[in-house]
């Protein structure tokens, strides 16, 4: 691991990228009929959508997920399609994001090594367990739930005082085993749970934050793939507007994480979040 250096988990981030694309264009395209590629409002909504969200994830090292898949759910997707269509954008839009905190100088490689076993090895566990296991109309309402919960996480982060604390890695591999694994099966939640929990150790913000999204890439990678395996690429716009959308506000998002007020945007995504499940809740209810 010592001899491990930022040039090999670039290309290793390329590469995986270049393997996903591959694997869509020759198995899932052809599948695709004309309806699934004719583009109209939906898209260029969801283009905007990933922009925003990957926006805020940049400068916050959260939310673009939970943002995402609350948004899906309010349009009526099931659980399954819509942590599907998210893990497969963000394998692009985080692939972006961690080479652009790479290249920024926000990234720890011994946290980035705590962080990416557990990670990969709990949202696998979660995907699979989503994608194979757990039926979609039953779990919604808990994942809106959980959403909600997420949002009120986020929102409590904008109002807490800022304790000065002494800076440590402890629990970052535990913080890691619950967020790749509720990420996955609730769509969002690695940011929230991971990055929050380190920063309010007394970490360096900005480097926790790149960090953690350079390492999201690879749990997003393995959660994408077995969704992808199980459900296979449905709703081509949403999916595409979420990509295009995010993979150009990325590199944007790494360099204004030392930039951005952070207490504005944590309480319009804490809000963002809360009323978009509560939306589906009801929905789902009535």
């Amino acid at each position: 691991m010592e001899r491990l250096k930022i040039s090999h988990i670039s290309i290793v981030i390329v590469a995986l990228k270049i393997l996903l694309i591959s694997v869509i264009l020759i198995k899932y395209l052809p599948e695709a009929t004309e309806k699934d590629l004719m583009f109209d409002q939906t898209f260029y909504w969801f283009l905007l959508a990933g922009f925003l969200a990957q926006i805020v994830d940049g400068a916050l090292g959260m939310a673009y997920g939970v943002t995402s898949n609350s948004i899906l759910l309010g349009f009526g997707l099931s659980p399954k399609l819509a942590s599907t269509a998210v893990h497969t954008a963000e394998v692009f839009t985080t692939g972006v994001s961690g080479l652009s905190h790479m290249r920024f100088g926000n990234f720890d490689k011994k946290l980035f090594i705590k962080l990416i076993i557990p990670g990969v090895i709990s949202s696998s566990i979660g995907a699979y367990l989503l994608g194979d296991v757990v039926d979609g109309k039953t779990i919604k309402p808990f994942i809106n739930a959980y959403l909600i919960i997420l949002g009120f996480v986020i929102l409590r982060k904008a109002f807490k005082k800022t304790v000065n604390t002494k800076a440590n890695l402890k629990n970052a591999s535990l913080y890691a085993l619950f967020g790749g694994f509720l990420d996955a099966i609730g769509g969002g939640g690695w940011g929230p749970i991971v990055t929050s929990n380190l920063i309010k150790q007394g970490n360096t913000p900005s480097i926790i934050i790149g960090t953690v999204n350079t390492a999201e890439f690879f749990v997003t990678f393995f959660s994408a793939g077995i969704l992808i395996y199980f459900t296979g690429i449905q709703s081509w716009q949403i999916i595409l507007g979420l990509i295009i959308g995010g993979t150009i506000a990325a590199p944007l998002g790494a360099f204004v994480t030392k930039k951005v007020p952070r207490k504005a945007m944590t309480i319009a995504v804490g809000i963002l979040i809360i009323l978009t499940s509560l939306f589906s809740l009801y929905k789902g209810f009535f």
